[in-house]
């Protein structure tokens, strides 16, 4: 498994029927298509945890694919600690990391127009990959819309650009 990536939704407004329509309207405008077996899982106490879906370029092949986990507010794996140390993200917001995107790596090119278009539908929140110390917003990725487009994009910091 690769490296993986969320989204940052302040904790009082996140919704998981806003996370699921979000998804699925920006799969269908970065020309992506969206796979849902419909498997849930629940906690314990019988709450909604979570349940993926496959967003991918083309069906036939493992390439431009990757799995996205779209969570319950039950999901204990919600907490993200706005510390101070992430770039670009002001640390009196108090976050959930939804959304988490496995197998960022080989993906890149399809992720950058999903995330893209995803930000585009929420403009207020903000999309991390694990483990750098920066986090992306919808005017950083409209500043890398206007450049050529660099395989490494979210690799880098954005601000450093």
């Amino acid at each position: 498994m690769g490296t993986s990536s969320f989204f940052l939704v302040e904790r009082d407004t996140y919704s998981l029927d806003d996370l699921l329509s979000s998804v699925m309207l920006a799969s269908f405008k970065s020309d992506a298509m969206l796979f849902y077996k419909n498997e849930k899982y629940f906690t314990e106490e019988n709450h909604f945890k979570y349940t993926t879906i496959s967003i991918m370029y083309h069906p036939d092949t493992e390439e431009n694919k990757f799995l996205m986990y779209i969570d319950g507010v039950e999901n204990d794996g919600l907490a993200f600690y706005n510390d101070g140390q992430f770039s670009g993200l002001n640390p009196s917001l108090n976050l959930y990391q939804v959304g988490c995107i496995e197998d960022v790596d080989d993906n890149e090119q399809l992720l950058f127009s999903f995330v893209y278009e995803y930000l585009k539908l929420n403009p207020k929140q903000y999309y991390w990959l694990g483990g750098y110390h920066w986090v992306y917003s919808l005017e950083d990725m409209r500043k890398l819309k206007s450049l050529p487009y660099d395989p490494d994009w979210c690799y880098k910091n954005p601000r450093d650009n």
